[in-house]
């Protein structure tokens, strides 16, 4: 672009600059001066344009015509990265793109359709010519075995429901928890919400190294405030409440004290550890536990300080509450200086009350007592 300043023989220096600036005048250098020129322009442009359009649709046409760029067979779509999906379910996607031109195939729908299978969690698909397709999985990681209905399934970290491969090429062997609280009638976001719990608590177990979770039967997140799970002990498995914090301290402490818990109580079933200062140990209805107590009547077990023998003494010797209705109850705080004193109604036909303790190794196992005593309802123990 050239800038022209013509001569106005009417403009003098001394006019104002808004004035003098009207003369400017712009010319674009390389077009025709003439008025054939630029009409000749015109055309040779049109011409261009046109041969352009020609050429890509004659191209196009090649493209979408020539059998070179057909897809002959299912052996020319390649998969890669599948291990529980199996390729008899990926070609169920890519089916009717055999024999079909490879240019007529919507990549980003193969791709949501591909996302769509439970165990596919991204997908990658590719044209390589002239003729063949290829197909990248990343698959979904498990993390828990869930119950289907009545079957058993597996369940990612997201929430997302997953079946049990079948003849897939995998040879993995699961080592995991099952988990309850996971069902496919609920919303993917409350299953994620509750698998964010999951991973927490598994995650703070393993934290010290030991690969605490895989000794884990079940965990139960049906209540997020309060972790269960099912922790094999011997030949049997004990129910424990985790809460919702402080799941390794917990752990830590359950085991510190359960040889001792067992020793006393050889039926235990449950234990809560939810409590600072304090667990509550259940045993099964009908268990007799380590101790025999009278039927229908409420074992209740405090503590006194350490120091306070003689009013233990006073209270040992006072009737307890009246029979409980269905369960018996056992009472036992946690400071070690505290003593655990019971309290069992007289009766003339029974011994004299003897001490029923739920021992830790910080306070002394209390006498049994008479084995002629039976108990016909469950046990539950308040225990430090």
């Amino acid at each position: 672009m050239v800038e022209d300043f013509a001569d106005d023989p009417f403009e003098d220096d001394d006019a104002p600059v808004a004035r003098r600036r009207s003369g400017v005048r712009v010319r674009f250098r390389g077009l025709p001066a003439t008025k054939w020129g630029r009409i000749f322009a015109g055309f040779v442009l049109l011409g261009c344009l046109g041969v352009g359009a020609a050429v890509y649709l004659m191209a196009k046409s090649y493209l979408l015509h020539d059998d070179r760029f057909v897809i002959p067979s299912s052996s020319s779509i390649e998969f890669a990265g599948n291990s529980h999906v199996t390729r008899a379910q990926l070609l169920g996607i890519f089916g009717g793109d055999v024999e079909r031109n490879i240019f007529t195939v919507s990549l980003d729908q193969r791709r949501m359709e591909l996302e769509r299978l439970p165990w596919v969690a991204h997908a990658t698909v590719m044209r390589l010519l002239p003729n063949r397709m290829r197909v990248s999985i990343v698959e979904r990681t498990p993390v828990a075995f869930v119950r289907q209905g009545s079957r058993i399934g597996l369940v990612d970290a997201s929430g997302v429901l997953l079946n049990m491969p079948v003849d897939a090429k995998t040879n993995e062997h699961y080592s995991f928890p099952v988990v309850m609280g996971i069902s496919a009638e609920e919303p993917l976001s409350t299953r994620t919400a509750r698998m964010k719990i999951f991973e927490r608590f598994t995650s703070e177990l393993d934290g010290s190294g030991e690969k605490i979770s895989q000794e884990l039967s079940e965990v139960d997140l049906t209540n997020p405030e309060d972790v269960q799970a099912l922790i094999p002990d011997h030949s049997t498995e004990i129910l424990v409440h985790f809460g919702e914090d402080n799941f390794l301290e917990r752990y830590r402490r359950l085991k510190e004290h359960l040889p001792e818990w067992r020793s006393v109580y050889p039926k235990l079933s449950s234990v809560d550890m939810r409590y600072e200062r304090q667990v509550v140990l259940q045993m099964p209805p009908g268990a007799a536990g380590g101790q025999a107590a009278p039927a229908n009547d409420a074992d209740v077990m405090e503590t006194a300080p350490a120091h306070a023998d003689e009013t233990a003494a006073k209270a040992s010797a006072k009737p307890a509450a009246k029979p409980a209705a269905k369960a018996q109850h056992v009472v036992a705080k946690h400071p070690a200086t505290m003593k655990p004193v019971a309290k069992v109604p007289a009766k003339k036909s029974a011994p004299k009350a003897k001490t029923h303790v739920a021992a830790t190794k910080h306070q002394p196992a209390a006498a049994k007592p008479s084995a002629s005593t039976t108990q016909s309802h469950p046990t539950q123990v308040v225990h430090p």
